[in-house]
């Protein structure tokens, strides 16, 4: 017998991941309800079919689940099949709130390390040509390679410099 003690949206089941792994070919997993096994539907799911995989049976007593029968096979996948729509419409949703914060002119994702401000401001700094790269990236704190993916800038002078500094005065 196995147990976790917590709560069944936890990540880490140490009891779960033992019992799996002590389960062989003709065993049968046996639970008291479907909420001690599975996370979730699509957690549940993903679980029993592993254990279809590997010819173990899974019976659930409060559900009268058992998939050694065409019953219990047909109640699985009939949750699987929930939980695809599920995760469809979950899907959806989500598009549809990115399609609305789009139209408002919100883009999502992390904000710009390098605002425009500060972009001017590392120009006008590579411009007066007294400081390097590095100099300018802390004084705005950003990092070199986020000025160089910002600010696109050949060399001062036009040749390349060994040290990746790109010509710039130290």
């Amino acid at each position: 017998m196995f147990r976790d003690v917590g709560s069944g949206t936890i990540r880490r089941r140490p009891q779960l991941e033992a019992c799996l792994d002590y389960l062989r070919g003709g065993d049968t997993l046996v639970v008291w309800r479907l909420d001690r096994l599975g996370r979730s539907l699509r957690h549940l799911v993903d679980v029993v079919a592993q254990l279809e995989r590997r010819q173990v049976a899974f019976e659930s007593l409060r559900e009268s689940i058992d998939t050694t029968t065409a019953a219990g096979k047909l109640q699985l996948h009939l949750f699987a099949a929930l939980a695809e729509f599920e995760r469809e419409l979950i899907r959806e949703r989500s598009q549809a709130g990115r399609e609305v914060a789009k139209a408002a002119g919100r883009l999502g994702g992390r904000p710009l390390k390098l605002t425009p401000e500060k972009r001017a401001a590392a120009l006008a700094m590579r411009e007066r040509g007294d400081m390097t790269m590095s100099q300018i990236a802390r004084a705005l704190g950003a990092g070199r390679t986020t000025l160089y993916d910002h600010l696109d800038l050949p060399p001062l002078d036009g040749i390349p410099r060994e040290d990746g500094d790109h010509g710039l005065a130290a």
